[in-house]
């Protein structure tokens, strides 16, 4: 039986993995941790939120900065 996983609080490696299944072309581990390291948000836990990261990314585009 496979883990369910909470979109509200994933690890890295599991965040890559479900954008990497949503054919998100941006989708590593190199770039999720360099998104963080600009201000991506992080739950305390280290996790990942992807509506949050989703948001932010957005935000991001906005601004112009890829």
């Amino acid at each position: 039986m496979q883990a369910k996983l909470d979109p509200s609080a994933l690890s890295i490696q599991d965040a890559v993995k479900v954008l990497q299944a949503a054919r998100s072309r941006h989708a590593s581990e190199e770039n999720l941790q360099a998104d963080i390291e600009s201000g991506a948000p992080t739950n305390p836990d280290g996790t990942l939120n992807l509506v949050h990261y989703a948001a932010w990314l957005v935000k991001e585009m906005a601004r112009g900065s890829d």
